[in-house]
């Protein structure tokens, strides 16, 4: 990645119309996960206009929420390089900062719009995975990446929360089911997602040394747009070759800032078997 000015915006759709802000005060930290608990970000937007700040806090109110869901893009990158995504889901609260910085804090949670939305589901004596899965999609605005072993799923029915039918596609045994950048991902258990593998060593952005824990290890390192939740990286630690090693991403937190130090992942990761 090009070491040039970091770029950090936000884009706020709301009734269909999407607003890009850029060139402003931005602090962002959230978690995403390897399974289907849904990713959750905090953006801080400072030095608004006074009526920008209004406008966003009026839009972004609890009132009559899910007849008008509010999402939230957060993108990033380098000067003369191309912005990647970090985070995107639905607005869950917001909040005004104090005079003179004239803050708003904005919390966000993927799929959350569908979390009051009840839905009921009968796929009758045989359906396979995919097709479950390619209707969850569907039913949540998402697009389907599936990277599983299909499968035949007796009976399955499904009725509750619109955005837990991702929990239930990952109790039907031996899948993941998450939800990232707009897309369901359905994988195997225990797989590194399809063509996602980052080697990670002093020179490609690691901060500091890996970690090893029971699991596997936490390792730092700058933000960019190839390492991804439920994928891969691979550790090539000159001062702590014990780490060394494959390792699936299974919670990836971000902590980025367009005035500060921060720009990092922290990745939790677990050994995968050699």
């Amino acid at each position: 990645m090009s070491e040039g000015q970091r770029i950090v915006r936000i884009g706020l759709e709301i009734d269909g119309s999407l607003r890009w802000y850029e060139g402003l005060r931005i602090k962002a930290t959230g978690t995403k996960f390897d399974s289907s608990i849904q990713a959750e970000a905090t953006v801080t937007v400072s030095g608004l206009s006074l009526e920008t700040r209004n406008l966003l806090l009026t839009e972004t109110s609890p009132f009559n929420y899910y007849n008008n869901p509010r999402r939230l893009y957060l993108d990033a990158g380098r000067e003369g390089g191309a912005l990647f995504r970090i985070f995107e889901g639905d607005i869950t609260s917001s909040e005004p900062g104090q005079a003179p910085d004239l803050d708003v804090t904005l919390r966000a949670q993927t799929c959350y719009a569908y979390a009051q939305q009840v839905v009921s589901k009968s796929y009758g004596a045989k359906q396979s995975l995919s097709s479950i899965a390619a209707d969850v999609a569907q039913s949540l605005g998402l697009v389907l990446r599936f990277e599983a072993m299909d499968k035949q799923i007796s009976r399955h029915a499904y009725v509750g929360p619109a955005r837990d039918q991702v929990r239930a596609l990952a109790q039907m045994g031996g899948v993941i089911a998450l939800v990232d950048q707009g897309q369901l991902i359905v994988k195997d258990d225990r797989r590194l997602r399809q063509g996602q593998l980052r080697i990670l060593n002093e020179n490609s952005g690691m901060v500091g040394l890996p970690e090893p824990t029971a699991e596997g290890c936490d390792v730092t390192f700058t933000i960019d747009g190839e390492a991804l939740i439920g994928g891969g990286l691979e550790v090539q630690s000159q001062f702590n070759r014990a780490a060394n090693g494959v390792y699936l991403i299974s919670q990836l937190k971000f902590d980025i800032e367009t005035h500060g130090d921060a720009f990092f992942y922290t990745a939790i990761c677990r050994r995968l078997p050699q």
